[in-house]
């Protein structure tokens, strides 16, 4: 009986690449966006323990935690589809380490969605939401 091939730590999975680059790409498409509407990008990916906000921006005196969602078909549902109310739930815990770590009292925080549909050889559609929750 063969036995399957052992994974590495070293060896690149082709599908898990593809699926990060496709999230930096839609990312980087969000973040032009919502700039090219007057938002101005604090942070991007900030990480911790507790998880990662893709993007943090200003939009006057809020500040906007961002959920960017990004999708090649709606064969699985559309970008926007993919939030659901755990997710929500873990950004404003994000949020809320976010400002503590960075000594940030805004007047208010917004959490948003950012959904991005780039299929291949067609054009890319960006569908903005704001306050998710």
């Amino acid at each position: 009986m063969a036995r399957p091939a052992a994974t590495s730590p070293f060896v690149p999975d082709p599908a898990a690449q593809r699926k990060r680059l496709l999230g930096e790409r839609g990312e980087t498409i969000a973040a032009r966006h919502l700039t090219g509407r007057g938002m101005v990008l604090l942070d991007r990916n900030w990480r911790c323990e507790a998880g990662e906000i893709d993007l943090v921006l200003r939009d006057g005196q809020v500040l906007v935690i961002c959920e960017v969602k990004t999708r090649t078909s709606t064969d699985y549902g559309a970008p926007l589809e993919a939030v659901d109310r755990r997710k929500v739930d873990r950004l404003r815990r994000l949020a809320a380490r976010w400002l503590r770590v960075h000594d940030c009292h805004p007047e208010d925080v917004r959490i948003d969605m950012v959904g991005v549909l780039a299929p291949p050889g067609r054009p890319v559609e960006v569908e903005h939401v704001e306050a998710i929750g």
